[in-house]
């Protein structure tokens, strides 16, 4: 008796060795999960670019990193290339589109023979795919307080805020700040736009 209790005393620490090793792993485990999680909810995502309507900037099937950290402390900036959560009536399946901030808040918006004009003022807009049909003209419109105008690159068959109107600001998920695939197509996006666009008070 006394033998047999030495070897059970014997194999208890070492159950309760694996045991700990093995709950220690999986909390390890739940925490990375957590982290990964929250990292994808809260500051980053990754997108598919579905469709050509921001051509030449983004490609068909291109990878992005979308980085939702800079409008947790302000609004979008003119120039941002941004994915948001499109109007349910142009997109009833839920879908997450990516265009160009143009306006913001306050600004008045005018195309005006094949030219786009921001507050009366000319903008040169080297980004985009080719020059806009003259007989489009739009606005001027001004963009009312808690929305952004944002159109696409490829202007000539992009449906963006001259068809749909204005979207809330509320709508936007994240700013476009890479695109990291396919590798041969790698490119910082991030601020690298706003340059296009005069940033301040109109």
């Amino acid at each position: 008796m006394d033998h047999e209790s030495e070897q059970d005393s014997q194999k208890k620490p070492v159950s309760s060795t694996s045991w700990r090793g093995a709950l220690e792993w999986i909390a390890t485990l739940a925490v990375a999960i957590l982290i990964a999680l929250g990292i994808h909810q809260f500051l980053f995502r990754q997108y598919i670019v579905d469709g050509v309507s921001m051509v030449p900037t983004l490609q068909n099937g291109e990878r992005l990193l979308i980085d939702r950290i800079p409008y947790y402390f302000g609004p979008p900036k003119r120039g941002d290339i941004i994915v948001f959560r499109a109007p349910q009536q142009f997109a009833p399946q839920g879908q997450d589109w990516v265009k160009r901030v143009i306006g913001l808040p306050g600004d008045t918006i005018q195309v005006k023979n094949g030219q786009l004009y921001l507050n009366g003022k000319l903008v040169p807009e080297p980004f985009i795919n080719g020059p806009m049909i003259k007989s489009r003209p739009f606005g001027p419109e001004t963009v009312p307080p808690g929305d952004i105008f944002v159109m696409g690159d490829n202007r000539n068959i992009s449906l963006d805020s001259r068809i749909i109107g204005p979207i809330k600001i509320s709508s936007v998920i994240g700013r476009v700040d890479l695109v990291f695939w396919p590798p041969g197509k790698f490119q910082v996006i991030g601020t690298t736009q706003e340059h296009y666009l005069p940033q301040g008070a109109p």
